[in-house]
């Protein structure tokens, strides 16, 4: 069994002692291999996968997207909401105040035309109604913010002080699965890896308020989802991974992540993942992809040093694209919540696709630029 790391231990019961998390006077700790491991292909079906794998330690459900108004005005929003495993097993789970997952949620908005960007973040235990996932489809919430799928379409909806969100996501292509048949390989071990499957291309239609706009603003756009779970993912030597999610013009997606390895170099396992036009998914191994940082930003608050624009190289499929975050600014302090401190933000760009001219938009996570991943990823 492998240590937890201490800080990351310390952390999650500093959250969970303030949460109130004890249940019958103690707490246990479940290590990640009490849990199941992604290591076989997975049998999917749906709509049962789109909902929660209590089984695995870790998962989420990731809504990002670009959208505009009628203006041609261009926002931004992500949200996401993480199950993370406590307990492998609770001593009662009917108890309403068993405590087996915790649930976290990151809500940001983006407006490019401003400059400014704005995020919130949440934490709790189930508890009666506070917050939960269901396990035969996607309906997950955490207080008011949710993610519902009813028939072909999700509903996404968040409202924090003077933020606010109410989509309907509309898939445009068929569920895309990473890495071989969903196993997305994240180390050279066994288990080192998760499931993941995306909606790369979603109609999004609906409303945003910001804290600056007076009224509700009707928009409209395309978003990502992804969901992801696993027990092992990360190994103790990475430090961080990149993470771009991109719509092409031409109407293909491209998804690319790379693990970062303490040392400075990239963990072979990194790939990515091609979508066609036609839904068609082509998966992309590390060799495959060059990409090349061009400037940075330093963040004045976690003095976290940021990529901002890139070149990205497919030589294999002629795509070549140079990009750069839209607002700089677009970093997250969830102390409140997973403890991570990352970058992620709306980007867009330009280049060539099979010698055609395109431009492209979608979003881009950093991580462990601005110190460790708290250990809950």
């Amino acid at each position: 069994m492998k240590d937890y790391p201490r800080k990351s231990l310390l952390r999650l019961l500093s959250f969970l002692i303030a949460m109130g998390c004890f249940y019958y006077g103690y707490l246990i700790i479940a290590y990640a291999n009490d849990w199941k491991q992604a290591i076989e292909p997975w049998k999917w079906v749906f709509p049962r996968d789109h909902g929660s794998h209590p089984q695995f330690r870790t998962e989420w459900w990731y809504f990002t997207g670009n959208l505009t108004d009628s203006l041609k005005k261009r926002f931004g929003y992500q949200l996401t909401f993480f199950r993370q495993g406590v307990l492998y097993q609770a001593n009662d789970p009917s108890h309403p105040w068993a405590i087996r997952d915790v649930y976290l949620a990151h809500f940001t908005l983006t407006d490019v035309s401003a400059n400014q960007f704005w995020y919130a973040e949440r934490a709790s235990r189930k508890g009666p109604g506070l917050s939960g996932a269901a396990e035969d489809g996607m309906d997950v919430w955490l207080l008011n913010w949710s993610a519902k799928m009813e028939g072909n379409k999700i509903k996404v909806e968040a409202r924090h002080q003077n933020m606010e969100l109410s989509l309907v996501l509309k898939p445009r292509k068929p569920l895309v699965f990473h890495g071989k048949n969903g196993l997305s390989q994240k180390g050279p071990l066994e288990g080192e890896a998760s499931y993941y499957f995306s909606y790369t291309n979603m109609e999004t239609e609906g409303w945003i308020k910001t804290p600056q706009s007076e009224s509700t603003i009707p928009i409209k756009g395309t978003s990502w989802f992804d969901h992801e779970f696993g027990s092992n993912q990360l190994t103790p030597n990475q430090a961080g991974w990149d993470w771009f999610s991109l719509h092409l013009s031409d109407g293909q997606d491209l998804m690319i992540y790379f693990l970062r390895r303490k040392d400075g170099s990239v963990e072979p396992s990194s790939s990515g993942t091609l979508v066609k036009r036609s839904g068609e998914g082509i998966h992309l191994k590390l060799a495959d992809i060059n990409v090349e940082v061009l400037g940075y930003w330093k963040s004045p608050k976690s003095e976290g040093r940021y990529p901002s624009r890139w070149r990205i190289k497919v030589p294999s499929v002629r795509i070549e694209m140079e990009i750069s975050s839209l607002v700089p600014s677009q970093e997250l302090l969830t102390e409140g919540s997973t403890g991570v401190i990352y970058w992620e933000g709306a980007v867009a760009g330009k280049g060539t696709s099979a010698g055609r001219p395109i431009t492209s938009e979608g979003y881009v996570e950093l991580t462990g630029y601005a110190g460790s991943l708290g250990g809950l990823f």
